[in-house]
């Protein structure tokens, strides 16, 4: 009877299948520096912005189901399917070829200054047109100073992707112009088009499955969750407090 060796579920590597198995990273997230470089190891972290702000929209649409954001997430995604087949169409290659963790050998436009400039322009005429207006201009600071960041980190997603060797300055420029465009136009399309149809749709029996939310009206939306929230504990609070006096 064979001895069979239930202990151990892990594969057995030996020293002679090592040598055929090719390993592979996933280059979608993989980012490379020189080592020892501190600089080239910030901008690195800086260069996998892009992959941030998709789990931040992930978790948002999640949790608060907001047509504002799926709308805007939509614009991304569109945005980094057209960069695709642009790459595809001009088929420029990046200066240092030859690396195997690239998503794709050509770079021409860059897809993280695309993405980085497309995110910030949408997000400055968001503020600006879509969230409410104060009288005063020291209550819109946070605006200025959040519009000031946006196009802060996404220059240095550009310079990260020059620093790194991974595309020229023409070719991140060329995507943070078609980013800014590509914003521009998105919003129009989702503040002309899109939202009024929001309030039909978070009606329709497929909306309400999914408890899409369409907080178009609401011209402070955290300040609206928060005293919604807060008095609807207060309410739950009472009542457990007079049935306890009963």
């Amino acid at each position: 009877m064979a001895d069979v060796n239930t202990g151990n579920l892990a594969p057995d590597v030996t020293e002679s299948s090592t040598q055929t198995i090719q390993w592979k990273s996933i280059s979608l997230t993989h980012v490379e520096y020189p080592k020892g470089d501190l600089i080239g190891y910030v901008l690195a972290w800086f260069s996998l912005v892009p992959i941030f702000v998709c789990v931040g929209f992930a978790a948002l649409i999640i949790f608060r189901r907001d047509l504002h954001t799926i709308s805007y997430f939509i614009g991304i995604i569109l945005n980094e399917l057209l960069n695709l087949v642009l790459k595809h169409v001009i088929r420029e290659h990046r200066p240092l070829r030859g690396r195997q963790t690239l998503f794709t050998e050509y770079g021409m436009p860059s897809s993280h200054a695309q993405f980085a400039w497309f995110f910030s322009t949408y997000m400055v005429f968001f503020l600006f047109i879509r969230v409410y207006r104060n009288s005063n201009w020291v209550d819109d600071l946070w605006k200025y100073i959040t519009s000031i960041g946006c196009f802060f980190v996404s220059s240095l997603v550009l310079y990260s992707r020059v620093y790194l060797g991974y595309h020229t300055f023409f070719q991140v420029s060329c995507g943070a112009l078609m980013g800014v465009f590509l914003g521009a136009v998105w919003f129009g399309v989702v503040q002309i088009i899109l939202t009024p149809l929001f309030p039909t749709l978070a009606a329709h029996p497929v909306g309400e499955f999914f408890m899409l939310r369409d907080s178009t009206l609401i011209p402070h939306v955290m300040w609206f969750e928060y005293t919604s929230s807060r008095t609807e504990a207060r309410s739950r609070q009472r009542k457990m407090t007079s049935r306890k006096s009963q």
